[in-house]
């Protein structure tokens, strides 16, 4: 009897993971799309044990789509998803308190072939352009925007616009099929990488719209309530996110251990790949960057109307989560 009461005494003491003198650590759940960017950091995060670090038990959950992404999130299969603000302030206004912690400064750009002809914007006109992202993609809202501020150029008009997937995109460019395209980062890394040219990024038309400050336009996304009430734990994901990215701003040898991941084709792919993600690593995140969010938001809500945007009229309240921020993570 006096036995039993020992081990007893014993298992009381024993964490439900079962591993005596352990502490049972928060778990993150983190809904990615399967074959995402996103896993890139998320790999480094787990290989080095980072989450354990700050604290955290980070699950990756993959997804099939951008939509089953904020799917999840909405069901509560997930806790924390990357996307970009203007779906928050979207849901923000429809009552869904979700917030945004940024994750990138890289979007994209318009890539032209070389022998094309196409040296500026004007030279678009009668031009097939493919576009990724469909009708109201904000890249393509915002080159719209500045084509027509600058230029006085409706390119919805005068340029032939041919809406498809990234990888096809990439496709009919390098066949010849299309002389130009607006794609996402890291497809227009891999048309560099084969010889084809940047003509203007969205960072570029931003500026070139009066707006200074740099906008991260995707970031971790997550319920505000939820984020309260888990404020350690989100605090621990996100330092231990930015711990992944200064490992991959600093380690070429990183780099080559995820090569395999990143699918590149050769080390001329990889690198332009390593060279964009880095670029695009947010390093603040203050007044002046949601002053910027805010011109930006009123550039895409004219743009793109309420098929982009919702209801809203203006960027909602509470659409960026300050708790913290880039530069308070960094050690």
């Amino acid at each position: 009897m006096r036995k039993f009461a020992v081990v007893f005494l014993l298992l009381l003491f024993v964490p439900s993971n079962g591993v005596a003198g352990s502490e049972v650590q928060p778990l993150i759940r983190v809904g990615v799309l399967k074959f995402g960017t996103v896993n890139w950091e998320l790999d480094v995060l787990e290989h080095h044990r980072l989450g354990a670090k700050y604290g955290v038990n980070v699950k990756v959950i993959p997804l099939a789509s951008k939509n089953s992404s904020s799917v999840a999130l909405q069901g509560g299969a997930v806790d924390v998803i990357v996307t970009d603000w203007i779906w928050v302030s979207r849901m923000r206004a429809e009552g869904r308190n979700y917030t945004f912690f940024p994750y990138s400064m890289t979007v994209g750009a318009l890539y032209v072939r070389p022998d094309a002809g196409i040296n500026s914007l004007a030279n678009l006109q009668g031009k097939k352009l493919g576009i990724a992202g469909g009708s109201v993609d904000k890249s393509w809202l915002l080159l719209r925007a500045y084509a027509r501020a600058k230029l006085g150029l409706r390119l919805a008009k005068t340029a032939e616009p041919t809406f498809a997937a990234p990888p096809l995109l990439n496709q009919l460019m390098l066949k010849g099929d299309l002389p130009a395209v607006l794609n996402f980062w890291h497809y227009g890394a891999r048309l560099e990488a084969a010889g084809m040219q940047s003509l203007i990024r969205v960072t570029d038309l931003i500026r070139g719209l009066g707006i200074e400050a740099e906008v991260p336009l995707l970031g971790w996304v997550f319920d505000e309530q939820w984020a309260e009430a888990h404020r350690t734990a989100v605090e621990g994901f996100l330092r231990a996110s930015y711990a992944a990215k200064r490992l991959l701003a600093a380690s070429d040898t990183e780099w080559e251990r995820l090569r395999p991941l990143t699918k590149a084709e050769d080390d001329v792919t990889l690198i332009a790949l390593r060279d964009a993600y880095r670029a695009g690593i947010p390093q603040r995140f203050s007044d002046a960057e949601i002053a910027a969010a805010d011109a930006v938001f009123a550039i895409l809500a004219r743009e793109g109307g309420e098929k982009l945007v919702g209801k809203s009229d203006a960027l909602s309240r509470g659409t960026f989560w300050t708790a913290v921020t880039p530069q308070g993570l960094t050690p």
